[in-house]
């Protein structure tokens, strides 16, 4: 086992109704708001104006940044540190899925500053100070919402990279499963696929704890368990409860400890597929994972074999790699790049820019010949 250090300042709300507290946790840390969202189901959901009349009971200045894009990118977080910084603001109040916490995580530390949010990526600048980031979760999947990670995208590089920061935890995160019944179905599927997804590359990672391993098992036994009947049921809260709570566990660190930082290498191909072709992360993922595991058979035999018995009940490689894959199909989640509208004709595009990104992962090490492997395989 890895040597770790445990640390998670995150206060979580969960539950029925928990968004109705917003009012006494927010003024514990100012009165200035810059309130960040998406493009526009928070408005139609109705969770806007309730979010609104609670920070204006509760004589909040509110300032606003709107239009947080699915797949987060650079020029957002800027222009909304301009505002926070030109406001002097006080907290920050995320409310969305994982694009929009992500944003709001590195616009709390991009405000103190005078340089552009891609500074931190480069690791041209380190941050000293954040401003207070409250989160409002409106779909389950990353579990940025208890974690010090956060992906951006320059389009301008062609780049699309994760950040860490200790600064960039949520102090307070809120998840009521009510507010994820307007998700869509296939939102909803690519959530499931990205918990689980979180959950491999921990598993695939060079450290070795068990009790890690353990855990690991448990989320993922949860949302093959929990992930069909939501589909069934969009509106169930018991099905939203465990797969929104699966999620968040999934990334919060617990997976994690012991286990040397993780694999990472089926995220980093993931974003190119995000960042060329608009690919939802969450099917970004259940494409490459089952691909990606095929190519390990014989190197990651061992960990794949123990990963089905712990599952599904077999030992088998071939079979536990077809067992989840039929798991992503049923839940809806894609599991080939012709399902995602992407032809022979991208592969090398798609090549290029893995290997100028370096996605070769942290443990099972890729290179130019397992992409192209790995490609065929995805098709």
């Amino acid at each position: 086992m890895d040597n770790f250090v445990s640390y998670n300042p995150t206060a979580l709300h969960f539950g029925k109704g928990v968004i109705d507290k917003l009012s006494e946790t927010i003024p514990q840390y100012g009165k200035r708001v810059l309130f960040v969202y998406g493009k526009g189901s928070v408005k139609r959901s109705g969770l806007y104006d309730k979010i609104m009349s609670q920070l204006l009971k509760s004589g909040m200045e509110v300032f606003e940044y709107e239009g947080i894009k699915p797949n987060p990118k650079v020029d957002d977080v800027d222009a909304a540190a301009v505002i926070g910084r030109e406001k002097n603001v006080d907290v920050i109040l995320a409310v969305g899925g994982g694009s929009v916490i992500d944003s709001a995580k590195i616009i709390s530390i991009t405000i103190p500053v005078n340089h552009s949010a891609w500074d931190f990526y480069t690791y041209r600048a380190k941050p000293k100070v954040s401003v207070p980031l409250i989160a409002v979760l409106t779909l389950a999947a990353t579990g940025t919402e208890m974690n010090p990670f956060a992906v951006l995208q320059n389009e301008k590089t062609g780049r699309k990279d994760g950040y860490r920061s200790d600064l960039i935890f949520p102090r307070h995160s809120f998840l009521d499963p009510e507010v994820t019944y307007s998700v869509p179905a296939n939102y909803t599927a690519y959530g499931i696929s990205d918990l689980i997804a979180h959950c491999f590359e921990n598993y695939f990672s060079k450290g070795d704890c068990s009790l890690s391993d353990r855990f690991i098992f448990s989320i993922i036994n949860d949302a093959v368990e929990w992930g069909p009947k939501l589909m069934n049921n969009l509106c169930g809260y018991d099905e939203r409860a465990a797969i929104m709570y699966d999620a968040t566990m999934a990334l919060n660190l617990l997976t994690s400890n012991g286990k040397d930082g993780g694999d990472w290498g089926v995220h980093g191909m993931g974003h190119i597929l995000s960042l060329l072709y608009e690919v939802p992360h969450g099917a970004s993922l259940s494409i490459v994972f089952p691909a990606w595991m095929k190519l390990h058979c014989e190197r990651a035999g061992e960990r794949i074999s123990r990963l089905g018995k712990n599952i599904f009940g077999t030992s088998d490689v071939d079979e536990t790699i077809a067992s989840f894959e039929a798991f992503f199909e049923q839940i809806g989640s894609p599991v080939r790049l012709s399902q995602v509208g992407i032809g022979a004709d991208k592969h090398e595009a798609i090549i290029h820019l893995w290997i100028r990104n370096k996605a070769e992962g942290g443990n099972f090490k890729l290179k130019e010949y397992d992409y192209r492997k790995l490609i065929e395989l995805m098709a």
